[in-house]
């Protein structure tokens, strides 16, 4: 049994006993750089929903929370250490230079919608906090990207893991075997076009 394994039958454990509190939990460390696969605690979350142990929509709101608290935490570590701590002190944090660059590379790119369509990208994903808040971007928008992008990676997971059952595991195993990038491109364009429709339903709505 490889470590990777392991650590999966740990989680799942974890998640079988503690249910929605160990979502929002590892979510969080996840958001917080730490290498949790989501692609393991939302589609088991939306299985064990699936059972009638949870409530997916239960399981989809511990999932956007957990991973909304430790973006933040993310974020303010960005915001009072900046580039230079992170850089110098990162490693003790687990944080991966390179990620660290290709989000910042993102973010300087694309500005404040890469919050939402980053949130939607493996490996990346987990990173983006860290420029937005090293650019001291606006807190209040800041959480209203990440919460967005939290809600339709969670809703994704959790759905599709409600929905294959007892194959569930089939999620974890193709974003394992496929490129991130292309996997990330393909979730991202659909957040775009969730994205942009809310948008043509604030206008709509007459909403500003």
């Amino acid at each position: 049994m490889s470590i990777t394994e392991i650590a999966i039958a740990l989680i799942i454990d974890f998640l079988a006993k503690y249910g929605y509190a160990a979502i929002f939990f590892l979510m969080l460390l996840e958001s917080m750089m730490l290498p949790i696969p989501s692609e393991v605690v939302i589609p088991f979350g939306g299985y064990l929903a699936y059972k009638g142990v949870l409530n997916i929509y239960g399981v989809i709101l511990s999932a956007t929370l957990g991973g909304l608290a430790g973006s933040y935490i993310a974020f303010l570590i960005g915001y009072y250490g900046g580039r230079h701590f992170i850089i110098k002190y990162g490693k003790y944090m687990l944080i991966d230079r390179e990620n660290l660059e290709r989000a910042e590379r993102w973010f300087s790119r694309y500005g404040s919608i890469s919050l939402f369509t980053t949130r939607l990208v493996p490996v990346i994903r987990t990173f983006i906090s860290l420029p937005a808040g090293i650019a001291r971007m606006d807190t209040y928008r800041f959480l209203l990207y990440t919460f967005l992008g939290s809600l339709i990676w969670s809703i994704f997971l959790g759905v599709f893991g409600y929905l294959l059952k007892e194959r569930w595991t089939i999620i974890f195993t193709a974003f394992s075997r496929l490129d991130p990038v292309i996997v990330g491109i393909g979730i991202a364009i659909l957040g775009y076009i969730i994205y942009k429709l809310y948008k043509n339903y604030k206008k709509d709505l007459g909403i500003q």
